[in-house]
């Protein structure tokens, strides 16, 4: 095109000949802009599992909890683009960082069906992650699409795995005289969320981090004032981010905190952009991602 562009800067007229080769040139190299731009998208941005590592100060943290490191996965989706091999590499990369836990936020398969295809994706499952909770401990909460699969399959893998539900529930980890209070509930948009019954386990004001599917959900656990974190997935991201723009498709409940760490109110909320996706296998300027937090609170490093 460049070649033509100058010819027809030396004749200085552009004859309607001139006109036709430059649209036909410039509809070529669209075709192979767009081309390539969808090869990465499907073929290459999904395999880029980003290691995001995340410092947070959280007031209420006492020093006996300064340097823990938390990993989270989210949007597994199971017998969608994600297979037992990639599920595998993801437990792989999990391992390699060397959390002290392991927060999984929902979205274990994927669809509205449950059949003999998903119980074999539940068996991957337990397979791979099973050896993963044997030296991590391991905490999981349900999303939108197990309950349009089968949550009582998912529960009863995530038992089987070694991965402790926290559905509507708190799991308390002391370290001396010292704790820190990892909550859950269910989800938001197809399950049945208690958490007044949550709070009302909180027996007191220590460090706490809620694991909620739908990330929108801050607005009312932020108000409880019991929450330093709230952790979720459900977007992953839109998996389309345009730059400038932003996603353009975005789920129930994922609008206003879709991406990423935001403060609501005293709150941190963070939403991960999950290793998986939905129907549609593309990712585009939003790669998977595997979140590793360092926590640490008041007069501590966040280095």
């Amino acid at each position: 095109m460049r070649s033509l562009v100058n010819d027809m800067h030396k004749r200085g007229k552009l004859t309607r000949r001139d006109f036709l080769k430059l649209l036909k040139v410039g509809t070529i190299d669209l075709g192979l802009l767009a081309a390539g731009g969808a090869g990465w998208s499907f073929l290459m941005e999904p395999n880029l599992i980003r290691i995001e590592k995340v410092n947070l100060k959280l007031p209420r943290l006492t020093p006996e909890f300064f340097g823990i490191r938390i990993a989270q996965i989210s949007d597994i989706h199971m017998g969608g683009w994600m297979n037992a091999g990639r599920l595998q590499r993801v437990a792989d990369l999990v391992t390699d960082q060397d959390p002290d836990l392991l927060l999984l936020t929902g979205d274990f398969l994927i669809g509205h069906i449950f059949d003999k295809n998903s119980e074999q994706h539940l068996q991957d499952f337990i397979e791979i992650l099973s050896p993963l909770a044997k030296h991590i401990p391991s905490f999981g909460i349900l999303g939108n699409h197990d309950y349009w699969t089968s949550p009582c399959a998912v529960r009863a893998v995530l038992n089987s795995s070694g991965i402790t539900d926290l559905t509507n529930s708190v799991f308390t980890i002391s370290r001396g005289k010292e704790k820190l209070h990892l909550c859950g509930v269910d989800d938001i948009w197809e399950g049945d969320v208690r958490l007044d019954e949550v709070v009302d386990k909180l027996k007191d004001k220590s460090a706490a981090i809620l694991l909620a599917h739908e990330p929108d959900f801050a607005d009312v656990s932020a108000e409880t004032g019991c929450f330093d974190l709230q952790v979720s997935g459900h977007t992953p991201g839109g998996q389309v981010v345009i730059p400038l723009f932003g996603p353009p498709v975005l789920p129930f409940l994922g609008h206003k905190y879709h991406t990423g760490l935001y403060r609501v109110g005293n709150m941190f909320q963070y939403t991960s952009r999950g290793v998986g996706m939905g129907r549609l296998p593309v990712r585009f300027n939003c790669p998977p991602e595997i979140t590793i937090f360092t926590l640490s609170g008041k007069g501590g490093s966040e280095s």
